[in-house]
């Protein structure tokens, strides 16, 4: 049987998911558990991989699964524990009276404060944070929901104290024999090579997050301005620009110096110290000041039905300074600065390991660190929030935790099933005879199905069947291939789970040395983090909470546009640094980004006539 036959087969659970979520648009609770079973059968029907691998492979996924939940139930009820205090009432507040003008209120609420959020929650939190806030600002509902997504792209691989890297791609490349190899041959530990991973992904994403603030505001005025052009927006770049400086140069230098945990957050914070009193200052702001129309004159689908509802102040008249609301905050900082970087901490955090090595016999093995877990920093600040902001006057602190649990419950089936589905689609080979360098000389000695598919799992066939088509332009794809799985999965985790092994057997595959290999996986992780954008769950969520429902598929329409700049601009530099030296990719990259501004600076929509608004008479 040969390569393209297997490489369907072990296509068959991604195109479940894609089948499933996308074309018939269920939803995910029912997708995943589906999917999941797919993998099984093909696993087991037709890859040849032993029952105990498959079990001992789902019952790691689950505990993984757990972990993530932790994570998100941590950073949920610290949300809910602010809104309960009034402490998001007083943040938004605070940012309406920086700036009259929706360009500026846009890069510091959604670039800097949701990058902020990224950092802390992930997980879809910051546009499910920031479109509320535009709203309550004035925003029409679809603008904040657009505006809100864009940055869902280069906080997002550093999201949530780093789940992506520390446990998405962890999980993906660890204890497998092609990384082992690209570990040896870089003389290095895994730990380090994990966090060269990680310090290249901030790379590239700190290159192509320059412009993010910038076209975010383009896509602002040209879809809602008055005049539907991008050049309203663009006239904003000395502002754009050096709000994006602000978060970027911060967010590398802190992925360079402290590892994944904390860029996104780190910059984030610098980034709200820099630009915020920079901004009442006048600093760079721009000469002319945009606005919205009139309401009357907004389109009907940009207006939710809670358009003009204002989120309460829950608090007991006892007004919050601007201090007070972002302490919780600025706890996380420190508490997550500590548990990282202490090593007496560390090692009591870590001492408390849950594991089970050698499921079944499978020699798989899984372990949870509940202390260690981000979400444990989380829960001890939103306790350490309730006494901050004296919420037994203030708010019910106990409708936070029940709220939150409510919304972990609704979200626990997708993972309890996605984590398990990708765990046994990587672990599909049996132990001991996943070398995919002998696939080619199995396919060439005429070997079955069940031959070949005893030596590989299922994403290094993948790896060999793309390989074979891309060759050395492989780098170029490995973004689009992270962001599908983001689009898929509705996580930029589970899509570094899902293909980072794939990526890393696939640069093996085509040549590339250690350096290439890393280089490969941290474009799939800009690849699904810029996936983000369009990810069903988060425009799903995003939409929610503003009451703008049924639109979905014009918001994934709008961000489609600067999910393409990001994916392929993450390809071009990945060819130009992998090449090395001073090579013509560099050009072509630079060449993509001037084309991409010039589109927009010359692009311009038609206003729909008044006319059209309604019927005459």
């Amino acid at each position: 049987m040969n390569l393209a036959l297997l490489f369907l087969l072990a296509l068959l659970p991604l195109v479940t998911v894609f089948g499933l979520l996308v074309v018939l648009r269920w939803p995910a609770k029912w997708a995943m558990p589906l999917a999941y079973a797919v993998a099984v059968v093909v696993a087991l029907g037709f890859w040849g991989t032993d029952f105990n691998v498959v079990a001992a492979a789902s019952v790691h996924g689950i505990v993984t699964a757990l972990n993530i939940l932790f994570i998100v139930f941590g950073a949920i009820l610290l949300l809910y524990t602010l809104r309960e205090s009034g402490a998001i009432a007083t943040i938004r507040e605070g940012f309406s009276g920086i700036s009259p003008d929706r360009r500026v209120q846009a890069i510091i609420i959604a670039w800097l404060f949701g990058c902020l959020i990224e950092g802390a929650s992930g997980f879809g939190t910051p546009a499910a944070i920031a479109a509320p806030l535009l709203v309550a600002l004035g925003f029409p509902a679809m603008a904040a929901v657009v505006t809100a997504l864009i940055i869902q792209s280069t906080p997002v691989s550093f999201g949530a104290v780093g789940t992506p890297i520390i446990v998405g791609i962890d999980a993906g490349i660890a204890d497998q024999s092609v990384t082992n190899r690209m570990v040896e041959a870089a003389g290095v530990t895994y730990a380090e090579y994990l966090h060269d991973i990680g310090m290249y992904t901030a790379m590239v994403h700190a290159i192509l997050g320059l412009l993010v603030p910038l076209i975010m505001v383009g896509m602002l005025t040209r879809f809602f301005g008055a005049n539907r052009s991008f050049r309203e927006g663009m006239r904003a770049w000395p502002f754009a620009l050096f709000a994006g400086v602000a978060f970027v140069v911060p967010y590398f230098v802190v992925a360079v110096l402290l590892g994944p945990e904390f860029p996104a957050l780190v910059g984030g914070l610098i980034g709200l110290a820099i630009v915020v009193p920079a901004a009442r200052r006048g600093f760079l702001l721009p000469k002319d000041t945009f606005e919205f129309e009139p309401r009357p004159d907004w389109e009907p689908e940009w207006i939710s039905r809670l358009q003009d509802i204002v989120e309460p102040e829950r608090s007991s008249g006892v007004k919050l300074t601007q201090m007070q609301a972002w302490a919780p905050y600025v706890v996380v900082a420190l508490l997550l600065v500590l548990t990282r970087t202490v090593d007496p901490v560390v090692d009591a955090l870590q001492s408390v390991t849950l594991s089970w090595t050698d499921i079944f016999g499978s020699g798989i093995d899984t372990s949870s660190q509940p202390l260690y877990l981000p979400g444990f920093v989380l829960l001890v600040t939103s306790v350490i929030t309730y006494f901050l902001h004296r919420m037994w006057d203030r708010g019910n602190y106990f409708q936070a935790w029940k709220t939150s649990g409510k919304t972990i419950l609704a979200a626990s089936v997708a993972l309890i099933f996605a984590v398990p589905m990708v765990q046994v689609f990587i672990n599909s080979a049996p132990a001991g005879l996943d070398d995919v360098v002998a696939i080619q000389d199995r396919l060439a000695e005429g070997v079955s199905v069940g031959g070949v598919a005893s030596v590989a799992s299922m994403p290094e066939v993948l790896a060999q069947g793309m390989a074979a088509v891309a060759g050395d332009f492989w780098p170029l794809f490995a973004p689009l291939i992270g962001a599908l799985g983001a689009f898929l999965a509705g996580s930029n985790t589970v899509s570094n789970m899902m293909f980072a092994f794939f990526q890393i057997s696939t640069a093996e595959q085509i040549g590339l040395g250690s350096f290439g290999a890393s280089m490969v996986v941290a474009l799939q992780a800009v690849g699904g983090a810029g996936g983000n954008m369009i990810t069903v769950h988060n425009v799903v969520a995003a939409s929610a909470t503003v009451g703008l429902l049924g639109r979905e598929g014009d918001v994934i329409r709008k961000t489609l546009i600067p999910m393409t700049y990001y994916v392929v601009g993450a390809g071009l530099l990945g060819m130009a640094i992998i090449a090395g030296g001073a090579n013509p990719w560099y050009l072509v990259a630079i060449a993509w980004a001037g084309l991409f501004l010039t589109f927009m600076y010359f692009n311009r929509g038609r206003k729909r006539r008044q006319a059209e608004a309604g019927s005459p008479g």
